[in-house]
């Protein structure tokens, strides 16, 4: 678990990225005048100053704002509640236009559709969702896809009469059996998921409702489950129990002491082993027991060693093991199921400089290698036991393969997913021996989609210190490079997650319009591999915003946009870097979008009962140590708002987000509110219903939540006018 958005934005685009195109007039070559606060009367709330003293290393900090962490007193609530008022009072001239937005993005979606199909143990799952519903609803058939419909889980039921409704990461998990159905749901928008069993047989839920799951898995005894829970205050997942349906107490079988730590479970595809995983951000470690033996006692495979990373999958009588021991790109190595102890480790594709292996997925006949190279994911197949091996090949410069559900060990076909910017999200039967590929689904685009009418370019910017970052571009053909059009840069770059050129069917409502969208592979994030990460974080964090600003001095220097016309926007730690960039070049952006900052990153970093903070020492650093104190406050943009100009700016955040906590940017509000010299707005829209990291949970709230930031945009930028 990380302040890590990346998820998220790709659980969105998944869900709202099928665009039909809305073709606007070319804009005017000049921008018209950027709208300020509507009116003398609408002023912002100002938050009072309560001085709180920390010392540390010699040094005094004083946080005037720290009072807003009483999360549940009335003056917090009055104070973020009078923010909100302000927000919804400034954006009120716009919401025609987000009205106007919402219905474009909206009738780009084929709100009633189904997922393709897959197999697991005979039954065929699929999702599918019905025009006016915010929640998909989940079915399988047996046998055969003309058997009769079996709803197992209708999330709209679910979530009747409640503001807020996610299922687990894991979605939903059904015994070996078939007639047992595991799922959690998070009512509060806090990621803290409750889970439940259903006996598929007879529709009921079952007595459990076990509090703070993480992860669940099946053993093959079809009624013993293996599940972790997360702590109820840092929200580290760190225990591991076994369950037996309808037994009356559950077994501890593992806990992780090490706070940097959080335990899972998982399952291998063959379905003969259980694994718990223990990983910190650097270091992780595998235990084992046979599927069909859940009381068995865990195996080690091998232990911890300090910035050594493995990952475990197996086939019968082996482990296969994808491991950084030999260099940060990762090696893949076999070892016997019999002892699997580091010197029984045999390589079977070496470390390699300039590629990382990504993973790896493991069936009888075939195995696919997920290869990251030059900032593409690609997929190389090799076929047992010959060993033949190639990629996978695709046609565009800026794409996105990976793979897809496929749960069967004894699958003769691989299936996987394929986008770029301008291709909505297409599903792939692959044929290993043959190399043919056979289109399953192509997210329907309604509205008469047309790529041809759009230009993606790749290209590259250079940081100060001469490395090359890499980013890709999307824009109307009719689009002319004079300096003069609007533009949005995106970035991310942290925790080793990397970017990808997804189709984003809501984008299009602002290219069509004439914004230039740009997104770069900035580092610390994983674009790159391992090193590129390592390249930005800890005491090298600073790259990562050097590498944004030199990103956006390209698109200027190449005359896709100006100075004013240049907005950005990032997510949680993607909003720690709105705010750095913000602070170090306040002149180079028009509006900047954060949403979820994480942007109080010294105070965040010294409270080790925060969910998240003690882990992620070693992506941040520790502030406890003076050199990485030193170090993060050149950075954090709590802690270096001056008193200068600033753009336009929005930032977003949920009371309930358990990620980044919503007293960081509320802080940052209040005190960029106090110090900053301009007459630039400053917008501060906080979901105060149940909402989470990232954002409102269905699809349609989502939408209309897209539609504010939007409409934020282009009225700032100068595209749209509004009354």
């Amino acid at each position: 678990m990380s302040r890590n958005r990346h998820a998220i934005l790709l659980a969105l685009l998944a869900a709202f990225g099928l665009s039909s195109l809305v073709f606007a007039a070319p804009l005017p070559a000049a921008a018209p005048t950027t709208a300020t606060v509507p009116a003398a009367a609408l002023q912002p709330p100002v938050a009072k100053k309560d001085p709180h003293v920390t010392k540390i290393h010699g040094d005094t900090l004083v946080d005037d704002y720290y009072w807003l962490r009483n999360k549940g007193t009335p003056e917090v609530e009055s104070y973020l509640n009078a923010e909100l008022a302000y927000s919804d009072a400034f954006m009120k001239p716009t919401e025609a236009l987000q009205q106007k937005l919402y219905d474009e993005m909206l009738s780009r979606i084929q709100q009633t559709d189904v997922d393709v199909p897959f197999l697991e143990r005979g039954f065929y799952y699929y999702r599918r969702t019905e025009e006016g519903k915010q929640y998909p609803i989940i079915c399988r058939k047996k046998g055969s896809l003309d058997a009769p419909e079996e709803v197992i889980l209708d999330v709209n039921q679910l979530a009747a009469g409640k503001p807020f409704m996610s299922l687990g990461s894991r979605g939903v998990e059904v015994s070996p059996d078939g007639n047992l159905l595991a799922f959690s749901t998070d009512e509060t928008g806090f990621r803290q998921f409750t889970l439940h069993i259903k006996d598929l047989r007879t529709g009921q839920l079952g007595p459990e409702a076990i509090p703070r799951v993480t992860s669940v898995v099946w053993a093959e005894d079809g009624k013993t489950l293996f599940y972790g829970v997360e702590h109820p205050q840092t929200k580290r997942s760190y225990q591991i129990f076994r369950h037996v349906v309808g037994g009356a107490k559950d077994d501890l079988v593992y806990e992780e002491k090490d706070e940097r730590f959080n335990a899972y479970v998982d399952k291998s595809r063959d379905r003969q082993m259980i694994f718990i995983i223990a990983g910190s951000h650097t270091t992780s470690e595998v235990r084992y027991l046979p599927a069909d033996q859940p009381t068995a006692e865990p195996k080690l495979i091998a232990a911890r060693e300090q910035d050594h990373e493995y990952d475990v999958d197996h086939r019968p009588g082996e482990f296969w093991i994808r491991t950084n021991d030999k260099g940060r790109n990762f090696r893949l190595v076999v070892a016997d199921e019999k002892d699997p102890s580091r010197a029984n480790w045999r390589e079977v594709v070496p470390h390699r400089e300039n590629v990382m292996l990504a993973g790896v997925d493991l069936f009888r006949d075939f195995n696919v290698l997920f290869e990251r190279e030059a900032g593409l994911l690609h997929l190389k197949v090799t076929e047992l036991p010959s060993g033949k091996a190639h990629r996978i090949e695709f046609p565009e410069p800026a794409y996105v393969a990976s793979p897809t559900t496929n749960l069967e060990f004894d699958a003769k076909l691989y299936r996987f997913a394929y986008q770029s910017p301008v291709a909505s999200p297409s599903i792939y039967d692959y044929d290993p021996a043959t190399r043919e590929r056979k289109l399953l689904k192509q997210v329907p685009v309604l509205g008469g989609f047309d790529p041809s009418r759009y230009r993606v370019e790749v290209t590259e910017a250079t940081a100060p210190d001469g490395v090359k970052v890499p980013m890709w571009i999307l824009s109307r053909k009719d689009v002319k490079r004079d300096g003069t059009n609007p533009a949005l840069l995106y970035g991310y770059g942290s925790y080793g997650a990397p970017m990808s050129a997804f189709f984003n069917g809501n984008i299009f409502s602002l290219v069509d319009r004439g914004v230039v969208y740009a997104m770069a592979y900035i580092r610390g994030g994983g674009e790159l591999g391992k090193k590129w990460h390592d390249d930005g974080r800890m005491m090298h964090k600073r790259n990562t915003f050097t590498d944004f600003i030199a990103a956006a001095e390209q698109l200027i220097a190449a005359k896709y946009t100006s100075k004013e016309r240049l907005a950005i926007m990032g997510g949680s730690a993607g909003g720690l870097l709105m705010g750095a960039v913000t602070n170090l070049r306040p002149d180079l952006f028009k509006v900047v979008v954060a949403q979820v900052p994480f942007v109080d990153v010294i105070n965040t970093m010294l409270d080790p009962s925060l969910p998240l903070t003690v882990p992620e020492f070693e992506e941040w650093g520790n502030p406890k140590i003076e050199a990485e104190y030193r170090y993060i406050k050149t950075y954090s943009p709590y802690d270096n708002v001056e008193a200068k100009a600033y753009p336009t700016i929005l930032v977003k955040s949920s009371y309930n987000d358990s990620q980044v906590m919503y007293w960081e940017p509320a802080k940052y509000v209040a005190k960029l509110r106090s110090l900053k010299k301009d007459a630039n707005p400053l917008v501060f829209h906080i979901n105060m219903e149940p909402a989470g990291h990232g954002g409102k949970s269905g699809r349609y709230d989502r939408l209309h939540e897209t539609a504010l930031d939007y409409a934020f945009l282009l009225w700032q930028l100068g595209v749209e006018r509004v009354q």
